[in-house]
């Protein structure tokens, strides 16, 4: 065993490609993932920020704003997956309004 830490994600495979990365308290970003290391801190290029409807707080909105380069600390970092190949979709599991 060997005394360096590594990182549980191999994140080398999206390098230079558009990530989705959510983050603590709600904040959901993309970009292009131009580095990272074992804390998961990561760094990402024409990162766009999609803001909160601020009805409700949990919701993003179709409203966006540019960053530009950002660096995200790893603490905060919930989720990263990649923007290619990924599609939304109707949440199943919510109840009909009349139901």
């Amino acid at each position: 065993m060997s005394g360096r830490k590594e990182t549980v994600l191999d994140l080398a495979k999206f390098v230079d490609k558009g990530v989705q990365v959510k983050l603590t308290g709600g904040r959901q970003v993309t970009g292009t993932l131009k580095g990272y290391d074992q804390l998961l801190n990561l760094v990402l290029d024409e990162a766009i920020e999609f803001l909160r409807d601020p009805e409700d707080p949990l919701k993003t909105t179709d409203q966006t704003r540019r960053l530009g380069l950002i660096v995200c600390r790893g603490t905060a970092v919930m989720l990263v997956s990649p923007t290619d190949g990924t599609d939304e979709i109707a949440n199943p599991f919510v109840q009909p309004d009349g139901a």
